[in-house]
């Protein structure tokens, strides 16, 4: 089971991760500035995770895929790690898609 870890940053903002069982980081959203934002940021993710076509799979300046899960109003809710081929981020797009829709919240 796969769990969201809401923190906060040193600037007072708070941010998400969306962890598999493994502990591996999946997705990590942007700042938020309450924290009440932020667990409506982790709320679209689960919701929008199940959606057809919310990921949005990119090649970075150096090579390495990742990819942005977004809002059905088009704004990045979250966004991966780096991963070293396609196959790898396409893996971490369906851990997302398994994970999400019902993974237990830790603040």
């Amino acid at each position: 089971m796969g769990k969201f870890l809401i923190r906060q940053m040193s600037n007072g903002q708070y941010y998400f991760n969306l962890k598999a069982s493994n502990g591996e980081v999946l997705v990590t959203s942007e700042g938020y500035t309450s924290k009440a934002g932020c667990m409506n940021g982790v709320d679209a993710v689960k919701i929008n995770a199940v959606r057809g076509n919310q990921f949005i799979e990119k090649t970075s300046s150096n090579g390495k895929y990742y990819f942005n899960l977004k809002s059905q109003n088009g704004q990045i809710i979250a966004t991966s790690q780096m991963y070293s081929n396609k196959n790898s981020m396409l893996g971490g797009i369906e851990a997302v898609r398994r994970y999400a829709p019902n993974a237990r919240l830790d603040y």
